[in-house]
């Protein structure tokens, strides 16, 4: 028996749905760099990666806040001056992301669970017309069924609008569906809507270890959900 199977006492679930950066793909060091060239537009010093590693997960626009104000809290950062920024690190995001890696183990479960027929969906906080490109670019585009940017609906992670969106368009109820992600916002969100979460040790989450979220299974590698648990003992 998986480690899956083992979630959903001895059955699969109906439907996955998956966050996107920081679980499937390592996008920072892109992020990085449409970050800084951000700033270096605006005559502001650059900040790196690993500051941008802790800063990811809550949207674009909460990311360039917070590279504007050079820590996680952001609230004094000026709106005009974010929009204004906002708008350079769109324009420096597009395009190839020839600097994100799809993490290992990611292809070994995506199709292990294509192979069981379950519906697969993408729920994530960055910008839905970023989605399907950056999929398609990294070989992943065809296995998910219905994607979800930060902006398709009016509220994003941790709100849970988004997997009872995906549930509703999948037919398929809480108990029948798991949410995968890396930060605080994917298991509050997959609390809130009553979804066990799976949590990546090795994503974003603001510089503190995932497993304090206490989701419902901490992995760090997503080939150990779908192998059998006898042969990972």
């Amino acid at each position: 028996m998986t480690r899956l199977e083992q979630l959903f006492n001895g059955r699969l679930p109906r439907l996955v749905m998956f966050d996107l950066d920081g679980t499937l793909v390592d996008s920072v060091p892109d992020l990085t760099a449409a970050v800084d060239s951000m700033l270096a537009q605006l005559g502001r010093p650059v900040v790196g990666i690993e500051r941008v590693r802790n800063w990811v997960g809550n949207g674009s626009l909460v990311l360039v806040r917070r590279a504007l104000a050079g820590e996680l809290e952001h609230d004094h950062v000026d709106n005009g001056l974010a929009q204004q920024a906002l708008a350079l690190f769109m324009q420096a995001y597009a395009g190839s992301h020839v600097l994100t890696t799809v993490y290992p183990g990611v292809h070994e479960c995506l199709e292990w669970l294509a192979d069981k027929h379950i519906p697969l969906a993408v729920v994530t906080n960055k910008p839905s017309e970023f989605v399907a490109p950056l999929l398609e670019e990294k070989g992943l585009g065809g296995y998910f069924r219905w994607l979800v940017g930060g902006d398709t609906l009016p509220q994003q992670k941790p709100d849970p609008a988004a997997l009872f969106w995906v549930m509703d368009k999948a037919g398929v109820s809480a108990g029948d569906a798991l949410f995968i992600g890396d930060s605080r916002n994917d298991v509050h969100a997959a609390n809130a809507a009553g979804v066990p979460c799976v949590a990546l040790s090795y994503g974003y989450n603001h510089g503190r270890p995932i497993a304090e979220e206490s989701p419902a299974l901490v992995l760090d590698d997503l080939r150990a959900l779908v192998a059998s648990a006898a042969a990972l003992s």
